[in-house]
């Protein structure tokens, strides 16, 4: 069916109006007579209502949600909010048959959650929502109304019913009388109740997060403005639901929605927000790494009437997943997890296989290991699961795998993934492979035939990280999700997955036999030549000799790899107990004419110890820094001050940039702002100014973001504190 019970009246001049149609809203007539035949007590007063005041701006305030910049009255479930009835006669309690109802969705229905019918008067009516009288003073009625824990998420339209002896007199249709219902993490009988208030002040009500990226020994970051409060959000992310037919009853029900959200993030199957793109080509929309924030994602969206916005990648579907959940009211955070494996069959093993040079072999290589993977962590009780499997749940909106019918991932405890509990819903398998799969080298001969040269146990999942509460740095929170590598705990964790259907390691993992081998480098920027360097430890009683390939290709972010570029041999003799590195110098004019976006450079090192013919197999893959994007104002931030922003770059390199974008994203200050150049010259600049007068006190932040084909990933943020 379709429900436009959250459509918006249209908005006045400079407002974003979402267009919906009111032929699917039912309101009920404004007079309904009474059967004859139904017996009524008598009553003679002439009670009429002259109007209702729902006091936003003073309810908003007590239930946390004054930030959101809509005109109506915006509450959080079990929470009462105080509204004021005005009467053309004093009212009577104990008199007069007043009711309240309140109305969402096109078939209003008691039973269903969708007509929920109050009194304040001498009727006595049965409900889960419950009604008080706060007030009387003249014809002045205050009323005070508490939601039920449970009920239904979404725009609600009120309406205010005399009954007398001849029928029932209501209220005409007012939308300034519709008022929004959220989750309520303040309340402990909501299922999204968080008891820390620095965490609700964090992960509900912080408009501005970091997503972090790069590869787990050299994190980078990115800003991303959230703008769950932003004039028009709230309605679209209600729209996303009636797009995705969401039905209402489930919207009270947390699991529900945010199940239901990771799949409608993604439009692979069902006209969701975002299109998936991780091809390079990007032209008939707009580049994931341009995008600075949710708002305009989430506003297109909706202006547009449900048609998915191009395009994205796992950090952009986090940071729109992030934001529709904090809007309605959901604690909610961006974990990002370094070399996270994308095992297409499931089976807890990463197959990277190598050809007889010792090069990655892309067209028999199918499972991949990303740099990273950004999904999202929701806070709530699961009714669904024992009680120790509530708390953090990963969602995850990014399109990797179907999970019933539907490309979507979660909720999934975390505790009951780092326990190998596997068996309860949702996804738990997937999401423990992406953590705990083992890297399996092998080496394919040109007939086909393949060798497993060695095993990597501890590659995948190395690092998960989030942004720390009121801070701008990371929080580790890997023993979340895993007990540290070879403990007991993770043994136990490991069969009890086994014991769940995870298939069994039906190999013995090759060991060097007390010789390790590790590649590391230095921060390198883009175009600069390095030095990457080989450590081999031996920690045998043996002298060994180590001799190796050492092979260097262009990848992108997923670990998919793009074009090799460099393959060298080294050998060195090693003492026991001893290290012994080996430098290898790469030249920026070999990877520089084959870089994608992001710019990655795999590493694979293949070789063996030449007394013992062990095999022994390591990755590394170095994330190249872009240059810097500058960001500065003018003078002191002050309310009704203009300020002038300045947001400016220099081309560096050799070769011309061509179609580049640059985005300025101000949450509070100013809509987000483009502007184009068709080329930068080697050596030249570009300068984009923009004048802004803001309006509101407080810390507030200025995203840009520079793109183009050849480089990508250039952000920059500033923090001011407007006085």
């Amino acid at each position: 069916m379709s429900i436009n019970d959250n459509s918006v009246r249209p908005w006045g001049h400079g407002r974003i109006s979402i267009a919906t149609s009111n032929t699917d809203e039912y309101n009920p007539p404004a007079y309904e007579a009474f059967d004859s035949a139904t017996p009524r007590a008598p009553t003679t007063r002439g009670l009429s209502v002259l109007g209702v005041n729902m006091y936003a701006a003073d309810n908003n305030k007590i239930h946390n949600t004054s930030k959101y910049r809509n005109s109506n009255l915006i509450v959080r479930r079990n929470k009462e909010f105080i509204f004021t009835i005005m009467f053309d006669q004093p009212f009577n309690q104990q008199q007069d048959n007043v009711q309240i109802e309140f109305l969402i969705g096109s078939s209003p229905d008691e039973n269903k959650g969708t007509y929920i019918i109050l009194s304040i008067g001498k009727e006595k009516l049965n409900s889960l929502w419950s009604s008080r009288v706060v007030e009387k003073q003249g014809n002045y009625v205050s009323v005070g109304v508490t939601t039920d824990a449970s009920c239904i998420i979404g725009r609600f339209r009120t309406f205010v019913v005399v009954v007398n002896d001849f029928g029932k007199q209501r209220t005409p249709r007012n939308p300034d009388t519709d008022f929004y219902v959220l989750f309520n993490p303040w309340a402990p009988a909501d299922q999204v109740y968080t008891p820390n208030e620095a965490d609700r002040q964090e992960y509900v009500l912080n408009d501005v997060g970091i997503i972090y990226n790069g590869e787990f020994n050299n994190i980078t970051t990115r800003s991303w403005n959230f703008g769950q409060f932003e004039e028009g959000v709230l309605d679209a992310c209600l729209l996303v639901m009636d797009s995705g037919k969401v039905p209402l009853p489930y919207r009270g029900n947390a699991t529900e929605v945010v199940r239901r959200g990771s799949a409608l993030m993604n439009a692979q199957d069902d006209d969701g927000v975002l299109v998936g793109n991780w091809s390079g080509d990007y032209s008939v929309g707009t580049a994931p790494t341009a995008w600075t924030g949710s708002a305009e994602i989430l506003l297109k969206y909706a202006k547009d009437g449900g048609v998915p916005v191009c395009f994205a990648q796992c950090w952009v579907f986090a940071g729109v997943l992030n934001t529709f959940m904090r809007c309605l009211g959901i604690s909610t955070r961006i974990i990002t997890n370094y070399c996270s494996a994308h095992d297409n069959t499931g089976n807890l093993k990463t197959d990277i296989v190598l050809d007889e040079d010792g090069r990655v072999d892309r067209s028999r290589t199918r499972d991949s290991v990303w740099n990273y993977h950004c999904w999202n962590e929701v806070y709530m009780k699961r009714p669904d699961l024992p009680e120790r499997f509530s708390g953090w749940q990963v969602i995850d909106s990014t399109p990797q795998e179907t999970s019933d019918g539907l490309y979507r991932c979660g909720p999934t405890s975390v505790h009951a993934v780092k326990e190998g509990e596997l068996s309860y819903p949702f996804d738990a398998k997937f999401v423990f492979a992406e953590l705990n799969s083992d890297v399996i080298y092998r080496q394919s001969d040109r007939y086909g035939n393949m060798t497993v040269l060695s095993v990597d146990t501890a590659y995948v999942g190395k690092l998960l990280v989030t942004k720390r509460v009121n801070s701008n740095t990371y929080e580790d929170v890997t023993s979340n999700y895993k007990y540290p590598e070879g403990s007991d705990k993770d043994k136990q964790a490991m069969q009890n997955a086994e014991n769940r259907g995870i298939p069994s390691r039906n190999y013995v993992p090759v060991t060097g036999a007390g010789v390790t081998i590790s590649l590391q480098a230095d921060t390198v920027k883009i175009g600069d030549n390095f030095k990457l360097t080989l450590n081999i430890n031996n920690q045998s009683n043996q002298t060994c000799t180590f001799s190796a390939t050492i092979a260097g290709s262009v990848s992108y972010y997923t670990g998919v790899v793009s074009m090799n570029f460099m393959l060298v041999n080294k050998s060195a003799t090693v003492t026991p107990q001893n290290t012994t590195k080996l430098m290898i110098d790469v030249q920026s004019v070999d990877y520089m004419p084959f870089l994608v976006e992001q710019a990655n450079l795999l590493f694979v090192v293949n070789g063996g110890i030449v007394e013992t013919g062990t095999a022994l197999s390591a990755m590394r893959v170095i994330t190249l820094r872009p240059p810097e994007l500058t960001i500065r104002v003018n003078g002191i931030p002050r309310v009704g001050k203009e300020l002038m922003v300045i947001v400016s770059f220099q081309n560096p390199y050799y070769f011309v940039l061509e179609n580049v974008q640059l985005r300025l994203d101000a949450l509070g200050l100013i809509p987000t702002r483009i502007k184009t150049y068709e080329q930068i010259v080697p050596g030249g600049s570009v300068q984009m100014t923009e004048i802004i007068t803001p309006t509101t006190p407080g810390k507030k932040v200025l995203v840009g973001c520079l793109d183009c084909a050849a480089l990508r990933q250039v952000t920059n943020q500033l923090e001011i504190n407007v006085l």
